[in-house]
């Protein structure tokens, strides 16, 4: 992928060292990508209003955030009648409970992935999430494949 078609990559995640952690695996798995973060939901949902030009080809999103937290931002993206309601969220979160994984696809996350704590298993998950082809996927995969791991 050239720098001319970049893609712009979001994070909204509150921890400094998972959000370093992530750049740093990203810079790895696409140097061409441009990384944008928001340290919590209120900043994230600022970034996103107006919805921006380009749009982030993907949103990670951390569950756990302060002012505003993952779920009231996904269920606020996905009630938007701009174009943020067909962005691709992937819900990136320490979480392994069911009851997260069902809520986040019942509000209609693209994918659930749980995250890893060694660099190179952070590294694969973001090269399988990258190689996704998402317009065959539409928005969201069927139950059986909405949960990611690396």
């Amino acid at each position: 992928m050239s720098a001319a078609t970049s893609r712009h990559i979001y994070l909204a995640d509150d921890d400094a060292d998972d959000r370093i952690l992530f750049e740093d695996a990203l810079v790895e798995v696409d140097c061409h990508a441009q990384l944008t973060f928001a340290e919590n939901g209120k900043k994230l949902m600022e970034l996103l209003n107006p919805p921006p030009k380009p749009l982030p080809d993907i949103l990670f999103l951390d569950l756990n955030m302060p002012l505003k937290n993952g779920y009231e931002c996904l269920a606020e993206i996905r009630q938007d009648n701009s174009r943020l309601k067909n962005l691709r969220v992937v819900v990136l979160t320490t979480s392994q409970d069911e009851r997260n994984v069902e809520k986040v696809f019942g509000l209609g996350a693209s994918f659930y992935a749980v995250k890893p704590t060694d660099f190179m298993k952070l590294k694969q998950l973001l090269e399988k999430i990258l190689a996704i082809q998402w317009c065959e996927k539409g928005l969201q995969p069927d139950k059986k494949q909405f949960m990611l791991s690396a």
